[in-house]
């Protein structure tokens, strides 16, 4: 007979040549266990996902009683479910009074499809601007506008009409014209290795798509929901964009993901077609039900409130010759070594160890920290005397 393992290679349709392998399960809390019952923490939270770590008591009793009431009944914006409703309801109550209109989606990348269509039609403009390490999701509109070519080139031609520019960089935004239909961008780049821009920077970007008539689009996908150390990084800027993308740390696991705009811009999908962007699954109740519990649970608790008491400590335990820098926004953190090889070499001796890492898409030099914002004190300590073995380990083969 097959193992689960063996049935996974021969099945299950692969992403590289050389997957981590690793077998789950079950998970709880900051915690994975493998069928040995050996525990792992994990430091990435499935790449910035779980903020309330897996199977969250309070996340897991709303999915399973939403489940006895009804999942799937029709297309999203058909009926009225009352978890789209309130899910919709309590999202706009976080946000700024002009983000009042929410499309609920299955993930990331259907925000980013749904938000970049929405520029095109109601600007009528047809140029969209990405800014060089930024990344907003593999489909391929989301592809057009990732800033790395690597990605990119093997599925050319891709959408017309798309540029690229420097990211943190305030000369590069006079490109930013009257032509342009929107400009997308994350508040805090992460697969660049967590690039934090200059306020001045995300400011003048903002003033530039005001004055030209460019809708801003501001992907936090990775950073919302309490990542940065407020529940949304862009609070930490002082501006507001025209359009939210929003997913990951939304669901407490379970997939779903939102575009948020202003009524009247959200209203173009209704006519001239209308259907102008609809999705099957898109709000299932069930994923709705979970984000309710996830966000009043970040609401409710001082969780948030703790993330940068939290980054700091990090910070002040990971000293070491061969850490060149850590680059971080909250509890969204990249360890800097000298290259991808020694980085390599900690994150796979790291989970040998019990410790859950990753690297990033366009720093492959960088070790991913982003664990659950449950994560103790306790917890961090551990995890960090753990890192700093693994780092003089590697140093002295």
């Amino acid at each position: 007979m097959l193992t689960n393992r063996q049935l996974f290679l021969r099945h299950v349709a692969q992403t590289s040549d050389e997957p981590f392998m690793l077998e789950i399960e079950r998970a709880e809390g900051v915690y994975l266990y493998d069928p040995e019952g050996k525990e792992y923490i994990d430091l990435i939270a499935g790449i910035s996902v779980s903020n309330l770590g897996h199977c969250h008591p309070r996340v897991v009793a709303a999915v399973q009683q939403q489940v006895a009431k009804y999942m799937h009944l029709m297309v999203y914006g058909e009926y009225v479910h009352y978890p789209q409703v309130k899910l919709s309801q309590l999202l706009c109550s976080l946000l700024p009074a002009q983000l009042d209109n929410v499309y609920l989606v299955n993930s990331g990348a259907e925000a980013a499809e749904g938000a970049l269509k929405l520029a095109k039609r109601y600007t009528g403009r047809t140029e969209m601007i990405g800014f060089q390490n930024s990344y907003h999701g593999s489909t391929h509109g989301a592809l057009s506008l990732i800033g790395d070519e690597y990605f990119r080139q093997a599925y050319r031609p891709l959408l017309p009409d798309v540029r690229h520019l420097p990211y943190n960089q305030i000369e590069g935004l006079a490109q930013i014209t009257t032509r342009t239909a929107c400009v997308i961008a994350e508040p805090i780049q992460a697969e660049s290795g967590v690039t934090v821009p200059n306020r001045q920077f995300i400011q003048v970007l903002r003033k530039r798509c005001t004055e030209v008539g460019a809708l801003l689009i501001l992907d936090e996908i990775q950073t919302g929901f309490g990542r940065t150390g407020s529940f949304f990084a862009f609070e930490q800027f002082d501006i507001v964009p025209d359009i939210l993308l929003l997913a990951k740390g939304m669901g407490g696991g379970m997939p779903i993901g939102a575009f948020v705009a202003n009524r009247e811009v959200m209203q173009t999908f209704t006519n001239n077609p209308y259907l102008g962007h609809i999705t099957t699954f898109g709000g299932h109740p069930v994923c709705c039900a979970a984000a309710i519990a996830t966000i009043q649970t970040l609401m409710e608790t001082n969780y948030i409130t703790e993330v940068k008491a939290k980054e700091a400590l990090f910070h002040e335990l990971l000293q070491h010759p061969l850490i060149h820098s850590i680059q971080s926004m909250g509890l969204l953190m990249a360890i800097h070594f000298e290259n991808a090889q020694l980085n390599q070499a900690v994150v796979d001796l790291c989970a040998t160890k019990g410790i859950l890492t990753d690297w990033f898409l366009f720093a492959d030099h960088c070790l991913r920290i982003a664990p659950p914002l449950i994560i103790t004190e306790a917890e961090i300590k551990k995890v960090c005397a753990i890192l700093l073995a693994c780092i003089d380990e590697v140093d002295n083969k």
